[in-house]
């Protein structure tokens, strides 16, 4: 009788030790507490305008404000409608590329989205290097991704070379946020050795399990990098046509945080 309080004080340090070990520590981040274009030292920008495989509309621009600025603690991704390089819309797509650049951990991005017909904007991982070719064989990993036609629809996906759109058999969940487009949410995923958990807020609702050690269906061993964009029309946005009278359309970014 006399042992049983030593046992559950061995027991109770062993469970602490374990949440120690667990708890993740803050490797990257921006909090977006400063004025003007995007912090240099993180961010990168992809620019062009050749519809990016998805027949979308709209040109990336670099270090242009109107597109991509940080204000009142918030990044500011800004797709508009005007004449840009011979397309019909301007936006701006941000990455981390060997700025920020992880295998496993929690991304966390709590946003506001963008509303109405013909928008796409997306949170997002692509593969830094190309270890087993180029996509979809070194994966992607759709954070967040909203089709305005769909309102309050979030969408979590991941393609690999055997689960793709391009085969119809992409790997994905959804959630319902009826407040997507006027409150601020995290969208967030657990990247783990064996499994990605998809977030918005605390809510899980999808996980994607390692199946095998094969590339093609888990090609997720290697460097992701973050993407942030504001699509317009394309293969999926743009099913429903796009609605010329809601741009300007903002992405509105309060941090980005991720945890290893």
């Amino acid at each position: 009788m006399k042992t049983k309080p030593i046992y559950l004080f061995y027991v109770i340090i062993f469970l602490m030790t374990v949440a120690c070990t667990q708890q993740k520590t803050l490797v990257w981040n921006d909090e977006f507490d400063y004025t003007g274009l995007p912090d240099s030292t993180k961010w990168n920008y992809n620019v062009g305008g050749h519809g990016w495989g998805n027949q979308e509309l709209q040109y990336y621009t670099e270090k242009r404000q109107e597109n991509a600025r940080v204000e009142e603690g918030n990044l500011i991704i800004e797709a508009r409608l005007e004449k840009t390089e011979g397309m019909d819309f301007s936006s701006a797509r941000l990455t981390t590329k060997n700025k920020g650049d992880w295998t496993y951990g929690r991304v966390e991005v709590r946003a506001k989205i963008p509303s109405g017909t013909g928008a796409w904007p997306a949170i997002w991982m692509l593969y830094t290097d190309r270890k087993y070719g180029g996509w979809p064989e070194s994966g992607e990993i759709d954070i967040m991704e909203y089709v305005g036609y769909q309102p309050d629809t979030i969408h979590g996906t991941v393609h690999t070379g055997a689960y793709n759109h391009t085969k119809n058999t992409q790997r994905g969940g959804e959630i319902q946020v009826p407040t997507a487009e006027e409150e601020f949410h995290i969208y967030a995923v657990d990247w783990q050795q064996d499994k990605i958990d998809f977030f918005v807020d605390e809510d899980l609702y999808f996980s994607f399990e390692k199946e095998s050690d094969d590339p093609a269906a888990w090609p997720f061993n290697h460097n992701f990098h973050l993407i942030m964009n504001i699509a317009v029309g394309g293969t999926w946005g743009g099913q429903q046509g796009v609605d010329s009278t809601i741009f300007p359309q903002q992405l509105v970014v309060d941090y980005v945080r991720v945890y290893q």
